[in-house]
């Protein structure tokens, strides 16, 4: 058992390799062990390529033949991009399978344990489950839930003011708390945001990190405020997405000119229909989604239980200001036992800042 955890820990620190790189699949390892040695491991690289269990027994070869197989997912049983690698760990003559997670994806959710022992192979599940459910949990919601996991990124005096009586916010935080922040970015498939934070600071939402992939830029603009001009719209891998209300061609046209994809949503309120826009994120395969939003959005996304995680940057200053905005807007909680309780609340410093994390209980 102490092996198999020592063998299990390393296939999820192979799978962490590709960390913001092989959406929309998951990240996943491998690792071949026979006679107490390592003879073969690998990773998913990326979305489309060979899966880690192919990569592993390739480097095994023939020593794979009667060997234990080390994955953190189950290993999938249906044909995609790729074949079946059930297929390929029962040719190669592995003895034994353990895995960590049973894959949520309805094609495989326990097929391929019931196709792997009818071949005689001993299969093991549930090893380190709880790790591999952290490291995937996006991925995992998307597949349940068909929308994006939320991240919401906000970042705050001590006394919880994002900007000063004026208006003046740049910087609260330190440079290191920003770096953090691209990184972040850097591993979310899509970044959010609104005609009011564009027009506020004209940011290009991009991770800044040397090769790093940038998120699929989203733009909520239920009016059409933004103007085409902004640095948001400019020309990307993938097109910024304008999530808006307004259908006029007229008045879309030069943002079609720019190439954006036009999301025209049915309206809740005075904005956008928040839970359409999510559905239709998630069918552009955003699985993770980082929110980067003033404090009625942020407090609008919460109101309809749409955000997953909280990420709170926390500098060491004390802004004050009755008038100086705040963290959260809209109306509020009436009633502190309706108030949403953070779970798993973590807190580290970062540089001479704090990081608050935590998790919303839907």
């Amino acid at each position: 058992m102490m092996n198999d955890v020592k063998y299990m820990t390393r296939a999820l620190k192979l799978a962490e390799k590709a960390k913001g790189l092989t959406s929309p699949n998951p990240m996943v390892g491998s690792v071949i062990v026979k006679d107490g040695v390592v003879v073969g491991e690998g990773y998913h690289k990326k979305a489309g390529g060979p899966h880690a269990e192919v990569f592993a027994l390739q480097e095994a070869g023939e020593k794979a033949k009667g060997a234990t197989i080390y994955v953190t997912l189950e290993p999938c049983c249906h044909t995609g991009k790729t074949p079946p690698c059930t297929d390929a760990i029962i040719k190669a003559g592995i003895s034994r399978v353990v895995f960590a997670s049973t894959d949520v994806d309805k094609r495989v959710s326990g097929r391929s344990v019931e196709i792997l022992r009818e071949k005689g192979i001993d299969v093991d599940m549930g090893l380190l489950a709880d790790k591999e459910m952290v490291m995937n949990e996006a991925w995992i919601y998307w597949k349940l839930t068909g929308m994006p996991f939320v991240t919401l990124k906000l970042a705050a005096s001590l006394d919880g003011k994002t900007a000063t009586r004026i208006g003046e916010s740049k910087w609260i935080t330190s440079e290191i708390a920003r770096k953090d922040v691209h990184k972040l970015r850097a591993i979310s498939d899509g970044i959010m945001t609104t005609s009011a934070t564009v027009m506020c600071d004209d940011s290009e939402l991009t991770s800044r990190i040397p090769g790093a992939v940038d998120p699929r830029r989203v733009v909520v603009d239920a009016k059409l405020h933004t103007m085409p001009d902004m640095k948001v719209f400019r020309p990307a891998e993938k097109p910024t997405i304008l999530a808006t209300l307004i259908s006029d061609e007229d008045k879309l046209r030069p943002y079609h000119d720019l190439g954006l994809e036009i999301l025209t949503l049915p309206s809740a309120g005075s904005g956008v229909d928040l839970y359409a826009l999510m559905e239709a994120l998630g069918e552009r395969e955003i699985v993770s989604l980082m929110v980067e939003a003033g404090g009625r959005f942020a407090a609008s996304l919460i109101a309809e239980k749409l955000v997953n995680k909280f990420r709170l940057y926390l500098a060491p200053m004390l802004i004050g200001g009755e008038t100086a905005p705040g963290l959260l807007g809209g109306f509020g909680t009436p009633h502190l036992m309706d108030a949403p309780r953070l779970e798993k609340v973590s807190m580290r410093k970062i540089g001479p800042d704090f990081v608050v994390e935590g998790y919303f209980p839907w």
